[in-house]
């Protein structure tokens, strides 16, 4: 037990937690807890994880804002190989904080973990040659369920860092650079809504 300590409501935003992993090291190696639902339960962090994911990307990835419309998903996210610049934007009705967005590197380094509530858009930057990214989530992936939000929309306005480019409305990637290299997006993340037109979708 007490293997974790727990940085909560980081960024001033109800739920987002910074979880740092007690790391059992000596001249062979570590050992650490990445996860212990004793630990969580005890820190007041009570989630049933029902899937695990993990996912590798090279550097000028970005990733998102990605979420799930009817079957909301809790994360906890952590870096095993490089690292990366992560996101998590508050989209829950009734949220005092709703529209402001947190990042934070999570890297193999610091070994942070991130744990993001249902009810949150979410996305990642990679910073390092080579990322892998691993994350728990509390309910299963339903590929018809998921939604998204321009990465780039200034009303949210996420300071990512290294990435240069003028917003032109749209989630393209067109015209945008992150440390000297063209930053590289999905087609679907592309042409992920605005903000005000997530919000007038709901």
């Amino acid at each position: 037990m007490g293997q974790i300590t727990v940085e909560k409501n980081v960024g001033g935003i109800e739920g987002l937690c910074i979880i740092s992993s007690a790391v059992h090291g000596d001249n062979r190696g570590y050992f650490i807890e990445t996860y212990n639902q004793n630990d969580m339960k005890e820190a007041g962090l009570d989630i049933s994880f029902v899937q695990d994911n993990q996912s590798m990307s090279t550097r000028g990835v970005l990733r998102g804002l990605h979420f799930q419309k009817q079957f909301p998903q809790a994360k906890l996210v952590r870096v095993i190989k490089g690292s990366v610049f992560d996101v998590a934007v508050d989209i829950r009705t009734g949220s005092k904080t709703y529209g402001k967005w947190y990042g934070a590197e999570l890297s193999e380094e610091n070994k942070k973990q991130f744990l993001i509530p249902a009810g949150f858009a979410h996305g990642f930057l990679v910073l390092s040659d080579i990322a892998e990214f691993c994350y728990k989530c509390s309910d299963f992936y339903h590929p018809n369920d998921e939604g998204g939000i321009a990465w780039n929309d200034p009303k949210i306005g996420i300071k990512w860092p290294g990435i240069e480019g003028i917003y032109a409305g749209t989630a393209s990637s067109e015209g945008y650079t992150v440390l000297g290299l063209p930053l590289n997006l999905s087609d679907k993340d592309k042409k992920w809504p605005s903000f005000e037109g997530f919000r007038q979708g709901n």
